[in-house]
């Protein structure tokens, strides 16, 4: 098997999930619901996220969705009858939420492209927190392509934005890795033609990722290792 590319997954690949977005839930189902507990513990349910422990559990919405489809689930519980709206709103905080890297990622993403690897990002997240994300871990201009799900390729499961990537690179499937942390990074590149790396650092376990996956990794750190034993 020869790479040429790797896209990877955002939340929970590149950057470690609930280290990352437990505080940012926290901060934002307390704001939606004014701190009411009637209105706080339904809407934390539907968002998946566990008050007592502030971590979010493997079945939640949030570590897989599209960020519009979080803030459809979310609609019904908050005081904001405007579904744009409340998408605008919590895409400016999360924007701002700061990011736990899974692996110091300047010199993991050197790595990668002095290898003469392609590099992608496909994020069921919006394009402007996406990116504001990766600026701040310094790491945006390393990225030959970057998507999110309102970038106009639509979010995984579907393959579109594995295919954009591939349409701007000039790089054949075949030729990728798709690497997440969730059923619906590894769908997407499956159904993209891609070789599906999983990581740990996200929501699921090992058992929920091995059967949709060609390998399970702890963490992306551990892919520089694994690439030199495939190739």
């Amino acid at each position: 098997m020869t790479l040429r590319g790797i896209v990877f997954d955002k939340d929970g690949t590149l950057f470690d999930f609930n280290a990352t977005w437990a505080a940012w839930a926290r901060r934002v189902l307390e704001a939606e619901t004014a701190g009411d507990p009637a209105r706080l513990t339904p809407l934390a349910a539907a968002m998946g996220f566990d008050l007592d422990t502030d971590r979010f559990h493997p079945e939640s919405p949030v570590i897989a969705s599209t960020a519009r489809e979080i803030a459809q689930i979310a609609l019904p519980f908050v005081a904001e009858t405007d579904l744009d709206a409340l998408l605008d709103r919590w895409s400016a905080m999360a924007a701002q939420a700061p990011q736990v890297e899974a692996t110091p990622l300047i010199p993991f993403l050197d790595n990668l492209r002095a290898a003469g690897l392609r590099l992608g990002v496909a994020t069921n997240d919006a394009q402007a927190p996406a990116r504001a994300h990766l600026s701040a871990a310094g790491v945006v201009e390393k990225f030959d392509f970057i998507a999110g799900f309102d970038s106009g390729h639509g979010g995984k499961p579907a393959p579109g934005q594995l295919l954009a990537f591939c349409a701007e690179t000039g790089l054949d499937p075949a030729e990728v890795a798709m690497v997440g942390d969730s059923t619906h990074d590894l769908d997407a590149g499956r159904a993209a033609g891609m070789t599906c790396v999983a990581v740990l650092t996200g929501g699921a376990t090992r058992a929920d990722l091995a059967p949709f996956a060609d390998v399970v990794l702890p963490s992306i750190a551990d892919l520089p290792a694994w690439l030199g034993h495939a190739s």
